[in-house]
């Protein structure tokens, strides 16, 4: 478990970039392929981050995905409007820990590590080579 003077890590999934990544079919049916992202993330994990529960995921969902559920170990956070300024918001909000963003948006790379959050490409979490 994590100490106050070492606060968990935050991972923040932008579904729609992961997704998107892979022409595997996801935009016949957006809210399945964000679910299947979600569920793997739940049972995977974040390869090469802490095992033990010092990492915290949460995946940004919008658009056709909106109404994903949260499962244990992955939070599902709607975004009301552009998944982009949610993904912003949330590391605005972090509070200072530390934090990973898994997108391939170049923009919106720039954007959070403006705010001092780290970044890795969709391939972190699909398992694609």
């Amino acid at each position: 478990m994590a100490s106050p003077a070492h606060p968990p890590l935050l991972v923040i999934v932008d579904a729609a970039n992961v997704v998107g990544s892979v022409p595997d079919g996801w935009w016949r049916d957006r809210r399945g392929a964000a679910e299947r992202l979600r569920d793997r993330l739940a049972r995977d994990g974040i390869p090469g981050r802490a095992e033990d529960g010092d990492v915290e995921v949460v995946l940004v969902v919008e658009g056709a995905a909106k109404g994903v559920e949260s499962v244990p170990g992955v939070r599902v956070a709607s975004a009301p409007g552009s998944g982009d300024d949610t993904i912003v918001d949330l590391v605005a909000e972090s509070g200072g820990r530390p934090v990973l963003v898994i997108t391939a948006d170049r923009e919106l790379r720039r954007r959070v590590t403006d705010l001092g959050a780290e970044v890795a490409g969709p391939r972190t979490v699909r398992g694609t080579p």
